[in-house]
């Protein structure tokens, strides 16, 4: 049997307190005991809204191998037959727990942050790192004070690659998150208005995405975005940290991992990459400007982290968007075909106009319509109704005939909107969805789009119920 841990290295690791008859080891970690698979370890986290004490009954059903309870409830876990470490803190012991699997680690270490693509680039490097080894990356968006430390805790000792995403939507968050992680390579994939109720201004928004440079290890490389407005800044700011190299990435001219020749499609996107000093033909899988930009950052980390670059670029012609982050779904209407472009896990102003190019690209069929779907873009402070507004532009841009808005900041495009396209507004995801779904025909494309906190993933949930996959869309031929 392979462990991820022993138990007494976990003992050791976070300073615990063995209770009971531990077993040799541990096959996976949890928090929640709702996917919790027999043999791992659960970690009863306190949550805002849980806490994880209250599951353990739950855990030990499913088959825990033993759990992680703090030492001040231990008191009312007492008739639990369940082996236990007990620390004084869950959570400050799983980010131990992350720090001896960062020091037991051989892998290359990569960490992305920045406003916007960083699940994207994230899942990118994960795909395509495959390729050339056992890699291990966050789970989902796993990227805050409790999800680096458990995405660390999991990495397997004997892992090629490690892939962190780091997150923050307020100043000093990144700064203990990467400083556990210790990246070989830190990417800023760009800087962007989200979370912007928090910030003043776009500035302290790349200081605080830059604090990703502070942890990276002696002789590693910040790799940051040539085309961003903040280049200059973020370049400063690597230096001020002490970054021995800083690599770019981007169609600059002077990038150093850089595209030329870029042609965008419906369903991929080619170019030709120049990465350190040779010429490299990329298939992207999926479409779109954006993340052509985001495959540039994975080639050059990956090269910087020693991968093939050859087999690299070959990966990335099989790359598939994600759910909510662009996947494309062929749904069956009963006269025909309805293309669905799920874009409905998050928002902000640049995420809304790289997502409104993508609907732009595509084409519909026989008679059928370009149709949006927008809700509101959240966190974006006294700038939102400005920022709102801005997307008429864009709207336009991408010959939507059909537009369907939804949330209270969305208001403002209710009537600012040209005559010619056909606008449905309503203040909730509930009083929108009939409209839209009652509303496709057979050959439209249409594209669901707005911050997670609107709820528009319901959207996508009523679409592709009442009109069932077609057939699934993998990789573009």
């Amino acid at each position: 049997m392979t462990w991820l841990w022993t138990s007494a290295d976990m003992v050791e690791a976070m300073s615990g307190r063995p209770v009971g008859m531990l077993p040799e080891g541990i096959t996976g970690i949890s928090i929640d005991t709702r996917t919790l698979a027999p043999g791992e370890a659960f970690f009863a986290i306190k949550g805002d809204q849980f806490d994880g004490h209250n599951f353990a009954t739950a855990a030990m059903a499913a088959g825990a191998g033993l759990i992680v309870v703090a030492e001040a409830k231990l008191p009312a876990l007492g008739k639990l037959k369940v082996p236990m470490i007990v620390v004084d803190d869950v959570l400050e012991g799983l980010v131990r727990l992350g720090i001896a699997s960062r020091a037991r680690s051989q892998a290359q270490i990569i960490a992305v942050t920045g406003s916007v693509g960083k699940t994207t680039t994230k899942e990118a490097l994960r795909h395509v790192l495959a390729e050339v080894g056992m890699v291990h990356a966050s789970a989902a968006s796993f990227n805050n004070h409790w999800g680096v430390p458990l995405t660390l805790a999991r990495m397997p000792a004997d892992a090629d690659y490690g892939v962190f995403e780091i997150g923050m939507n307020h100043v000093d968050e990144i700064r203990p998150l990467v400083k556990m992680v210790r990246p070989h390579v830190a990417i800023i994939t760009l800087i962007a208005h989200a979370h912007l109720g928090h910030f003043n201004n776009l500035d302290e928004i790349a200081t605080a995405k830059a604090e990703i440079f502070e942890g990276i290890v002696p002789g590693g490389y910040a790799l940051i975005n040539h085309d961003d407005k903040r280049f200059k800044l973020l370049e400063q700011l690597a230096r001020k940290a002490g970054v021995e190299h800083i690599r770019t990435f981007g169609e600059n001219a002077r990038a150093d991992y850089r595209a030329h020749e870029m042609k965008l499609h419906p369903t991929c996107s080619c170019m030709t990459a120049r990465l350190a000093g040779q010429e490299v033909v990329v298939k992207i899988g999926a479409p779109g400007r954006h993340i052509a930009q985001n495959a540039l950052a994975v080639l050059g980390a990956a090269h910087l982290a020693g991968a093939d670059i050859a087999r690299v670029a070959m990966a990335l012609a099989t790359l598939i968007p994600e759910s909510g982050r662009g996947a494309r779904h062929r749904l069956r209407h009963p006269d025909g075909v309805i293309t669905l472009i799920d874009e409905s896990y998050n928002a902000n102003p640049a995420s809304m106009r790289a997502a409104l190019e993508l609907l732009h690209a595509a084409q519909p069929e026989a008679r059928g319509r370009r149709i949006a779907v927008l809700g509101d873009m959240l966190e974006l402070g006294k700038q939102a109704a400005k920022l709102h507004m801005d997307l008429v532009r864009p709207i336009s841009g991408a010959k939507v005939n059909a537009l369907f808005i939804g949330g209270p900041e969305m208001s403002v495009l209710d009537s600012a909107l040209p005559v010619e396209i056909q606008t449905e507004y309503r203040q909730s995801v509930d009083e929108l969805q009939p409209l839209v779904v009652k509303a496709v025909r057979p050959g439209d494309v249409i594209m669901v789009k707005s911050s997670k906190g609107i709820g528009f993933s319901k959207i996508v949930r009523a679409l592709m119920a009442k009109y069932p996959p077609a057939e699934p869309l993998g990789p573009a031929e």
